[in-house]
């Protein structure tokens, strides 16, 4: 087995996939989490004064010392996370689309134990680029949020951790989405316009048209957006433990500014992720059993 996860790391190392997909993710991360720092920084203001007391009041915080920074980080996370997704896919795709798959199966005792190794490298990376993505989403915060409404250090190494085991959830989501397809195009399309367009335009009906607030907290893009968004929303007693006197409609905009519309909590969101990860990972598991590699 120790040999298998080396020659996959080995395999990724030598082509460029890994960087090509890092720096997008560094790069968007940052941004939006410097983008919504600026706007979340003026927090009194976007919430209306009557709201914002309420919450504070119920919080027993004062206005100024919202955490607000949170809202941008888990932003930043979260956008950061639609790369570990693309990378994954490539896992096992990419070896069909280039043909290198039966080279993969055939050196290898069997196929679980080739899919065990893949498994675990890949589970090294999503945690490499939490943590860079973590890391470009902290400096984007910093760089526009007060100190005063800055996370505190147990909330940002919070927010770190939530965020490795959102891509590292993640890179596993896009390796059974990958097995399933067999197709690096189809499925990045695919998983592109379904979390980033279709699913937040669900959200938005449902909640538009029916008020239906719990819709994102149990699909994929919504659940591994919610595992970081939730600790923010959380912070603000939008999502865990309600807030006395805090109405719906004030809690799901909580939620949307955290990144996390209808997120239960954060290891809720979590768990049905993980279930979402193991119902694509075990298909694509399962069909690559007997798949013709000729």
């Amino acid at each position: 087995m120790g040999n298998l996860i080396k020659a996959e790391f080995r395999k990724t190392l030598s082509l460029k996939m890994w960087w090509a997909l890092m720096i997008p993710a560094v790069v968007f991360a940052f941004l939006f989490a410097m983008g919504w720092g600026a706007v979340t920084n003026d927090f009194s203001d976007f919430l209306g004064s009557r709201d914002t007391r309420e919450l504070t009041d119920a919080l027993g915080i004062q206005t100024g010392v919202l955490p607000v920074g949170l809202l941008a980080l888990g932003h930043g996370i979260n956008i950061g996370t639609i790369f570990p997704i693309i990378f994954g896919v490539f896992a096992l795709a990419g070896e069909y689309t280039k043909k290198t798959i039966t080279t993969t199966f055939l050196t290898a005792p069997n196929r679980v134990s080739a899919l065990t190794a893949k498994m675990i490298t890949y589970i090294a990376w999503g945690a490499v680029y939490g943590l860079i993505i973590s890391a470009a989403a902290s400096l984007g915060t910093v760089l526009t949020v007060s100190s005063a409404r800055l996370p505190t250090a147990g909330q940002w190494l919070g927010m770190f951790g939530a965020g490795v085991l959102a891509t590292v959830l993640a890179t596993l989501f896009g390796i059974g989405v990958g097995a399933v397809w067999r197709s690096v195009v189809g499925s990045v399309v695919t998983l592109i316009i379904w979390m980033l367009v279709i699913e937040n335009v669900l959200v938005f009906l449902a909640y538009g048209w029916g008020k239906i607030t719990w819709l994102g907290g149990v699909l994929p893009n919504g659940t591994v957006n919610g595992i970081v968004g939730a600790i923010g929303a959380e912070a603000f007693g939008a999502a865990g433990v309600k807030v006395p006197g805090l109405d719906s409609e004030t809690s799901w905009f909580l939620q949307f500014a955290a990144g996390a519309p209808g997120a239960f909590s954060w290891w809720a969101s979590a768990l049905i992720f993980l279930a979402w990860t193991m119902l694509f990972f075990g298909a694509g598991w399962a069909v690559n059993q007997k798949r013709d590699i000729t």
